[in-house]
This record gives C-alpha cells, structure tokens and sequence, in this order.
C-alpha cells in the first residue's frame, strides 16, 4: 500500500472521502446560495410593501375623474368615466387586480396618456437611463481621484481644499445647481444648451448637476477609509519594501477601502435615478422623472404606482448586487456568512 505524503494526508479526510478544500468550496457555495434565497425573499417583501404603500397614498390625492373631465361635466358622466376605468370597484379588489399583474409587469393602463403603463414607462426609461449613466460616470471620474488626493494629502492645504469643495457639493441643492449651470453655461457664455435632449451637449449640464452631490459623498468615504487602511501594519511593511506613495495606495490600499465605498456607490445609483426627478424638471428632460411629476398632478393612479415601484425595484437591486458583491470583494465576508 502507498503510504500518502503529507501534503496530500492534508488535503484528506482520515475516511478516503473528498478533500478538505472541496468541502470547503461546498459549504461556501452553499453559504453564498443561501444568502443569495435570503436576500431575494427580503427584496420581494421590500417591493411588496412598496407596492401596497404607493397604490393607497395615491388615491388619498383626490379623484382622476374630476381632471379628466371639463369642468361643466354632469354627474352622470362622471359616473360613466368611473366605471369604464374601473374606479368605481372596491377598493380591495382593484388592490387585488393590481397585485395580480406584477408578476406579468402589467401595470394598466395610463389614466391621462390612455396606453398601456409599460409602453409609457418604456418610452421614457432610456433617457433616465442615459441621465444616470452619465451622472455615475462624473462621480466616478471626479470622487475617486478626489479621495485619493485627499487621503494621500491628509492635514495639507490641497486636502482641506479637496475637502472644502466637497462639502460645498454635499450642502448644495442640486436643482440650485442646475440654474447656477443654467445661467452660466447656456445663459451667460451660450456654450452649451438650457434644456432639451438628443445630443451630447444637452446631456452635459443635467449630468453634472445631478452628479454633484454623489461626487462629494463619494470622495469624502474614499478619503476616510483610505486613512485608515493607510495606518494598517500591512501598509507599513509595502513601505518599507520600497513601494512608493501612489502603488502602496492603488495596490495595496484601495481595495481594503473599497467595501465601504461600493456600498455607498450602489446607493447612489439608486439615488441618481430618484433624484433625476428635480434635474429632469430643471432641464426639461423627457425621462421618468419627468413623467413621474405628470403622473402625480394628473392623478394617473396606474402610472404613479409604476415609477414608485420602477425606483423602488432599482434600490433594491443594486443593492442586491452591491450585498452579493462584498464577497468577491473580502473572503472575511464570504466565510461569514
């Protein structure tokens, strides 16, 4: 009989059954599965209740029927109108109906545009889309490099200087900004357009107003995990192997900084789409934004209902993926769990 090494004594179990390391790479595959089944349940449950909330706050607004209709409209008409959209049904049982369609994304019809929800929100969601792109791309370019700085600069005049702006950024309205933008861009040295949508030049200004409140929250945690990661034993040791300031920082220090910053860049995507809603108006972006503010004073129940659910579900995804991601990220997380 051929007596084992130790090396591969260690990777066996004292029965003959798989290696250690399998096993291992079992339990965290069911580990990561398990995780994967409870977070899904809480994004479903998350959604459900945004769903219920959204559909009966919106009807203490008032009644659709009274803006549909010119003002001289008899109560019969009325009636008629009620009926033939359904309004004039418990309201449990619409609740019921409503719940029943989101399975199959059929949301309704639009009370004010008179097609389907799904058609209306498909025809503005890639504006939004490419707002929001456009915006996490800023906050990317601008916050990273920012924090770096900062951090690398830590106690200086260019860091306090950093930090200033930042602060500026972080404490500013953003529809504020976009008038600011507005009159200085467009207005004062006519370089780029007010409003409107369909090229480059009109993505610009709504990109950077509502990216600016993201590049400072970004860049302010970049800075600070970054501090203290660059105070850690194995920072101390890549420097005294030689390693300069800004390889220490990339290589060594950016990504033990980066769970923290993920997490707040995963909600920030969720944000640039909610808080495209002022910058679309300010900009007169055609996006769902936009079509939320005309739902709402339209009473487009239906509609209202759809864009609450459409932001809730991009909260909850992303931050679906930025949770699953943490494992990827630091194995500490992955055999935790």
């Amino acid at each position: 009989m051929t007596e084992l090494s130790p090396r591969q004594r260690s990777h066996t179990t004292d029965d003959g059954g798989p290696p250690v390391r399998s096993r291992d790479r079992d339990r965290d595959a069911v580990r990561l599965l398990r995780t994967v089944l409870v977070r899904l349940g809480t994004a479903l449950l998350v959604l459900l209740c945004a769903a219920t909330v959204s559909f009966f706050l919106v009807r203490l607004s008032g009644d659709p029927v009274k803006l549909l209709l010119p003002p001289d409209a008899t109560a019969q008409q009325e009636a008629v109108l009620r009926g033939s959209l359904g309004l004039d049904r418990p309201l449990f049982t619409q609740y019921a109906d409503f719940l029943w369609g989101l399975p199959r994304l059929d949301f309704g019809n639009s009370l004010f545009y008179n097609e389907p929800v799904r058609t209306v929100l498909a025809d503005r969601l890639p504006a939004t889309l490419q707002l929001a792109a456009a915006a996490l791309v800023v906050t990317l370019v601008i916050a990273i490099p920012a924090g770096i700085f900062a951090a690398m600069r830590r106690g200086r005049a260019s860091d306090r200087g950093v930090m200033t702006m930042v602060l500026l950024g972080q404490s500013t309205p953003p529809f504020w900004v976009g008038i600011l933008l507005i009159l200085v861009f467009a207005v004062g040295l006519h370089a780029l357009p007010a409003s409107g949508y369909g090229t480059f030049a009109h993505l610009v200004l709504p990109a950077i107003t509502l990216a600016v409140y993201s590049v400072a929250v970004v860049a302010r945690l970049l800075r600070s995990s970054l501090i203290d990661v660059l105070s850690s034993d194995h920072i101390r040791t890549a420097r005294a192997k030689g390693f300069g300031p800004l390889k220490v920082v990339l290589t060594h220090g950016l990504r033990n900084a980066s769970l923290p910053v993920v997490t707040v860049i995963g909600l920030e995507v969720g944000s640039l789409l909610g808080g495209a809603i002022l910058t679309e108006q300010v900009f007169s972006w055609p996006g769902v934004g936009q079509l939320t503010i005309e739902a709402i004073s339209h009473r487009d129940f239906p509609l209202v209902q759809a864009t609450v659910l459409l932001f809730a579900a991009t909260f909850v995804v992303v931050n679906l993926l930025v949770d699953l991601s943490y494992s990827f990220l630091d194995p500490r997380v992955r055999t935790s769990r």
